[in-house]
């Protein structure tokens, strides 16, 4: 009887063990997928999420759109300022893009200057009047630095989910686009800085 309550005791033990370790996997695998810098999705998270929301749409007929975000001459902020300047850029345009998103969409800095989006439920004209809001709030943008107030552009492509899509080919569209679209901005705004005046 002692011999069978130890081996039930010793059952339980290793049940909590191999949960705690599933929970830790768990924690990992999202560390793996999150941007460090951002606390948003990196590429490979934004890819799996990708790939679930390309089978929903080839099950259930439903819309969404990828909105493929590049940061016009960010480069020129770092050389200017340095490196902790361009990642206190970074952080405001992520702030930005989250704040002009709903719960249900999904925001990942893809790579260096670059931010991809996913929206749910909406209609191709929408998702290009999405795109065109987040050039303009990015644009819009007064990121203090020091003494200086700098701004930043932004080109912002689009694409529309399609049933049975690799999430390759998504990308490659989105990025497509959005490469157009920066070339085809008529007058491209590059960074701008003004000196803030001190207070009196």
């Amino acid at each position: 009887m002692f011999a069978l309550a130890e081996a039930e005791s010793r059952m339980r033990a290793l049940e909590a063990e191999l949960a705690s370790a599933r929970e830790r996997i768990k924690h990992l695998e999202s560390l793996i997928e999150t941007d460090a810098l951002l606390d948003v999705l990196n590429r490979r998270g934004f890819e799996r999420e990708l790939k679930r929301a390309i089978s929903q749409v080839t099950r259930y007929k439903g819309s969404a759109a990828i909105v493929f975000i590049d940061l016009d001459h960010f480069k020129s902020i770092n050389d200017q300022f340095g490196h902790l300047a361009g990642d206190a850029a970074l952080r405001a345009v992520t702030g930005t893009i989250l704040k002009n998103c709903r719960t249900s969409d999904i925001v990942a800095r893809f790579g260096g200057d670059e931010f991809a989006v996913l929206l749910w439920n909406l209609s191709e004209e929408d998702a290009h009047a999405k795109a065109r809001s987040f050039e303009k709030k990015i644009e819009s943008l007064q990121i203090r630095l020091a003494s200086d107030c700098v701004s930043v552009g932004a080109s912002a492509g689009v694409t529309m989910l399609q049933p049975s899509d690799s999430p390759s080919q998504t990308i490659t569209r989105a990025d497509a686009d959005m490469y157009s679209r920066k070339m085809n901005k008529h007058a491209a705004p590059r960074y701008h800085v003004a000196t803030v005046a001190a207070a009196s």
